[in-house]
C-alpha cells in the first residue's frame, strides 16, 4: 500500500510543479486568467503561476503567412479571373487576440478572402496586370483595418497570380502585336523625317558648291564599281541629255509640220471671163480689156 501512495504523491507533486512554473518562448507572450478573469501577461522566461487557480494562454507573435485560395471573380471591366494571394500577418496585442475573437487565425483568412473579392472587383483588369502594387496596398489597407480590433496587424497582402481564360489571353495577344506594329510605324516615320530633313541640308550645301555635286556623284560610281556584279548602273545628270530633248522636240516639230503641209488639198482655180469685171474698173481698164478680148 504504502508504494502507490508514494508514486500517487509523486504525480501530484510533478503536476503541482508543472502548472506552477511555465516557461515561454522568445516569440511567445502568455494570457494569464485567474480565475477565468485577467490577471497579467506572460513574458518570455520562467513564470509562476497559482496552481489551479491560474490558466495561462500562449500566443505565437512571429510574423504567419496565409495562403489564399484561388477566388474566381469579375472586374470591374466584366472580365472574368481568377485570383490567388498570401498575407503576412502577426498577432501585435495578444491580450485582444485571446480576449475578444475565438479564433483569430480563420477570422483574418475569411476577412482576407472577401477583401480580395471586392477590392479585385472594384479594379479594371489593366490595373490588375500593370499597376498591382497599388491593389495590394489597397488590399493590405482594407485587412488590417478589419483586423485592427483583435490585436491582429496585417503587414503585407500580395497578389500571386492572375488567371484569364484563353479568348482573352488571344486578344490581348493581339493588341500587344497591333501596339508594337504601331511603335514600329511611328519610329519609321520619324527616321524618314529626319532623313528628310538631312537631305534637305546636304542639298542646299550642295547648291552652293556644284563641286561637291560632282564628287558626290564620283563617290557613288566608286561605290557601284566596288560591287561584284555583271551589270552596272551608272547615274546620268538631267543637264547633260536636255539638250539632245530639246534637239529631239524640235525635228519631231518640223516633221509634223511638214507632213500636215503635204496632206493639205489644193485650192481650186477660178476662170473669169474679163468683161464680168466691167462693172468694178476704171473705163480706160476696160477698153484696154475688151480689146484684149477681141484679139484673142
Amino acid at each position: 500500500m504504502e508504494p502507490f501512495i508514494w508514486i500517487a504523491a509523486g504525480v501530484f507533486l510533478l503536476s503541482l510543479v508543472t502548472s506552477t512554473l511555465k516557461v515561454f518562448n522568445n516569440w511567445e507572450r502568455a494570457v494569464i486568467l485567474r480565475l477565468g478573469k485577467f490577471s497579467r501577461m506572460g513574458e518570455p522566461g520562467l513564470n509562476v503561476l497559482i496552481p489551479f487557480f491560474e490558466k495561462a494562454y500562449r500566443v505565437d507573435t512571429r510574423i504567419l503567412t496565409m495562403d489564399i485560395a484561388r477566388q474566381e471573380m469579375m472586374t470591374r471591366d466584366n472580365v472574368p479571373v481568377t485570383v490567388d494571394a498570401i498575407v503576412l500577418f502577426r498577432v501585435v496585442d495578444p491580450k485582444a487576440a485571446v480576449l475578444n475573437i475565438l479564433d483569430y487565425d480563420e477570422t483574418t483568412s475569411l476577412l482576407a478572402q472577401t477583401a480580395l473579392r471586392s477590392t479585385v472587383g472594384q479594379a479594371e483588369l489593366d490595373d490588375l496586370l500593370s499597376n498591382r502594387d497599388h491593389v495590394n496596398q489597397t488590399l493590405q489597407r482594407v485587412i488590417d483595418g478589419q483586423t485592427e480590433p483583435f490585436g491582429v496587424k496585417v503587414s503585407t497582402v500580395e497578389i500571386r497570380d492572375v488567371f484569364l481564360p484563353d479568348t482573352m489571353k488571344r486578344a490581348m495577344a493581339a493588341q500587344a502585336e497591333a501596339e508594337r506594329e504601331k511603335r514600329a510605324k511611328v519610329i519609321n516615320a520619324e527616321g524618314e523625317y529626319q532623313a528628310a530633313e538631312r537631305l534637305t541640308q546636304a542639298a542646299a550645301v550642295m547648291s552652293r558648291e556644284p563641286a561637291a555635286l560632282q564628287l558626290r556623284y564620283l563617290q557613288a560610281m566608286r561605290d557601284i564599281a566596288s560591287e561584284k556584279s555583271t551589270i552596272t548602273i551608272l547615274p546620268v545628270p538631267i543637264d547633260l541629255i536636255s539638250p539632245f530633248i530639246e534637239m529631239a522636240k524640235r525635228i519631231n516639230v518640223s516633221a509634223t509640220a511638214s507632213e500636215a503641209a503635204a496632206t493639205a488639198p489644193e485650192a481650186p482655180a477660178l476662170a473669169v471671163r474679163p468683161d464680168a469685171l466691167l462693172p468694178f474698173i476704171t473705163p480706160h481698164v476696160a477698153e484696154t480689156a475688151v480689146k484684149g478680148a477681141d484679139n484673142v
